[in-house]
């Protein structure tokens, strides 16, 4: 790891000066976003700041990280950062000599940018209550942070098409989200033995698809060459020439589920002839003394381990706040054996609390982010600062819950609203029951900003899919189309997942109503 961090040391400076080349118009933007999304930073729309985004692997942060990371936003004059849907963080509104210093405190801290962005293996991605979910089949964590420390083990050298994800899903949940990325490890107990289940080909973005399932059950140990058989796959047929062809999900495309698989055995049984990449990895024992509680509460979970719990604390829109946090964290910073997760809801979990504890950090976030799921929705960073962007996804959040608080509506009725502020799906809009992607179409003689609207999509184990497109409502109102959406559901007093399934001609007449 030491000839690692002068390697990556050695980088900076020479990024530097391409940034300043950037800067001075020297170099143009495609040229410099070949070298700085591998870096982990992309500059902004702006063309004058610039963002970076940390990797944390599979979202496992502690206490004094946290404090680190406000440290740094603090050092740079920021007052916040916002938390990713793969569980990393992004600093934004940085000049080149700020992101450059950002990389230098994160490699002398083990908190690394390289990697986060471009051509390369991305943040592994992982259930944000492993370990500790009842309805898990077992703690994916040390599968997870192997494949994490692989990847940035030889993090400079890799040559790949585009972008690789990974993620890894402790239960049917699928929190990591296996069944809509490159590769997916879910994990699953048959025949009392400890399998995971591998989902290949799957993406979101433009021409989104759900994965296709590995015909074998795999066991755990064998993880490391399953990740490499699919990055040597991906060098061997992925598309070098044309960049919106060059995800795994078009080999699959090209080549039909069969054959993919077929040529995913056969770089397999390379790998493996290799040898050298079986995990034995332990799984941490929770020993903290538990203690029951009485309590109801939506940010509330019952951990599998008795008397210990969960809290989920909600940043609106991923922004966190570092006032806020600092006192949550000042807060909270006696506890025993505390954890903290970043999930890909952009919130966080802080978890392994016994009732009291638990209680206390209800009480400490109470308010000071979403409490109902409408309030704790998702959006990517977006316009203005986003360089691809197309429209202002999270004005348009804020936009949605000031609306219903101006209603005084505060019932618990829709679920998260996932907002993309374009076709990329840094939203995740295309996999979950309400999504919203941004884009500009001509209505009535003017070209106007509306939301493509996706309903009734999953990344469920077993029952993976996209959302139906019910058509493009002008941005504007999607605030007063979701209040009325809401009515109608409290209306039927059921769920939305429920309505969806019985009332989608009432469902219809809506969003005709509104459909542009």
């Amino acid at each position: 790891m030491d000839n690692l961090k002068e390697k990556l040391l050695g980088e900076v400076e020479n990024f530097k000066e391409l940034g300043n080349k950037f800067l001075d118009g020297e170099v143009s933007v495609g040229d410099f976003k070949k070298v700085s999304g591998g870096m982990g930073v992309y500059s902004e729309r702006s063309k004058k700041d610039f963002m970076i985004r940390l990797r944390i692997p599979s979202g496992i942060s502690s206490l004094d990280q946290m404090n680190w990371l406000c440290d740094i936003a603090e050092k740079y004059e920021l007052e916040k950062f916002h938390l990713t849907t793969r569980e990393a963080i992004q600093y934004h509104n940085l000049s080149i000599d700020q992101v450059c210093g950002i990389m230098k405190d994160g490699i002398e801290n083990n908190i690394y940018s390289r990697g986060g962005g471009g051509n390369y293996p991305r943040n592994v991605a992982m259930s944000p209550l492993a370990g500790v979910d009842k309805e898990e089949a077992f703690d994916v964590t040390p599968y997870a942070l192997s494949v994490n420390n692989h990847f940035l083990s030889k993090i400079t050298t890799y040559k790949l098409p585009r972008k690789f994800k990974v993620g890894f899903s402790s239960s049917n949940k699928d929190l990591g989200h296996c069944n809509a990325t490159d590769l997916g490890f879910l994990a699953v107990v048959k025949d009392n033995k400890k399998y995971f289940k591998v989902y290949m080909g799957g993406g979101l973005g433009r021409d989104p698809k759900i994965s296709i399932e590995y015909d074998e059950l795999i066991e755990p140990s064998k993880v490391l060459y399953h990740v490499e058989a699919m990055t040597n796959l991906f060098i061997n047929e992925g598309d070098y020439e044309n960049r919106s062809k060059a995800r795994i999900r078009y080999i699959v495309e090209r080549m039909g589920k069969e054959k993919f698989i077929e040529a995913y055995k056969e770089h397999l049984q390379e790998i493996m002839k290799n040898g050298g990449l079986d995990l034995n990895v332990s799984l941490k024992e929770y020993t903290k003394k538990g203690k029951e509680i009485d309590e109801k509460h939506p940010r509330l979970v019952e951990q599998k381990q008795k008397g210990l719990y969960s809290v989920y604390f909600h940043p609106i829109g991923g922004q966190i706040y570092i006032k806020k946090l600092r006192k949550i964290l000042d807060d909270i910073k006696d506890i025993e054996d505390l954890e903290i997760r970043l999930t890909m809801t952009e919130g966080i979990y802080f978890r392994n609390l016994n009732g009291e504890e638990a209680k206390k950090v209800l009480s400490i976030t109470q308010n000071i982010g979403g409490e109902t799921a409408l309030e704790q929705s998702v959006s990517c960073i977006g316009v203005p600062i986003c360089q691809v962007g197309i429209l202002q996804s999270q004005k348009t959040l804020n936009d949605i819950i000031n609306y219903f608080n101006e209603k005084g509506y505060k019932k618990d009725i829709l679920p998260r609203i996932h907002i993309s502020g374009c076709g990329n799906s840094c939203g995740i809009h295309e996999v979950v029951p309400i999504g919203l992607t941004g884009k500009r179409k001509r209505v009535d003689g003017n070209v106007e900003d509306v939301f493509e609207l996706h309903i009734n999509g999953s990344f469920e184990a077993n029952n993976a899919r996209l959302g139906k497109v019910y058509g493009d409502i002008l941005a504007c109102e999607v605030p007063q189309f979701l209040y009325e959406l809401a009515l109608l559901v409290e209306n039927k007093n059921i769920n939305f997942s429920e309505y969806v399934n019985i009332y989608e001609k009432e469902l219809n007449e809506l969003t005709n109503k509104y459909k542009k």
